[in-house]
């Protein structure tokens, strides 16, 4: 039977440096079994990840390069939540900045926890439908190509290996669940 852990606190907490990825500090915390000690902890304002369908079979993936990772890779949309805003508008605004789609219709499949060893960062899942042409609006740090292809597709590189960010293999498998994929298409 598994046990049943009650929760810890936070009993201080020294902000180290804040900067775009959110704030990380050492927080004093007490675990739920009493034992005090000091912990590394990013505080992060959370983020949304969409996968955009062009249609019933076929949505489109990014090739972006990540400096951190040294590797250009397979991702979703995605971006970090602006001060109070909505996880879903989130979605669709990082939609139409990455790719220049314009969602019609947003729906939430999940969220998760990226990295709960040392971040408080949940990602928000989506997908989009009923997509029309916008502009796109990169940031200065990002360099992103669009390429379009089957969710059958896109799960196969997943078991290949060729898909290795957290993020877009978890959308990726909410958005099967949610828009399951024929696998004779």
């Amino acid at each position: 039977m598994a046990r049943t852990f009650g929760k810890g606190k936070t009993l201080a907490r020294a902000s180290l440096w804040q900067g775009s990825v959110g704030d990380f500090g050492e927080e004093r915390v007490q675990l739920p079994d009493g034992r005090e000690m000091t912990l590394a902890i990013l505080k992060h304002p959370g983020a949304a990840a969409v996968v955009p369908f062009l249609n019933e079979r076929e949505i489109v993936l990014l090739r972006q390069y990540r400096h951190a990772a040294g590797e250009t890779l397979w991702e979703v949309p995605a971006g970090k939540l602006d001060d109070g805003e909505d996880p879903r508008l989130c979605a669709a605004r990082e939609l139409t900045e990455e790719t220049g789609y314009v969602a019609g219709k947003v729906e939430r499949v999940g969220s998760i926890y990226t990295t709960p060893g040392f971040t408080d960062e949940v990602i928000h899942l989506f997908v989009a439908y009923d997509l029309r042409e916008g502009s796109s609006a990169l940031e200065a740090d990002e360099v992103i190509e669009t390429s379009s292809m089957p969710l059958s597709e896109a799960l196969e590189l997943i078991d290949r290996g060729e898909i290795r960010d957290a993020k877009t293999i978890c959308a990726l498998f909410q958005a099967a669940r949610a828009h399951p994929v024929d696998p004779q298409s």
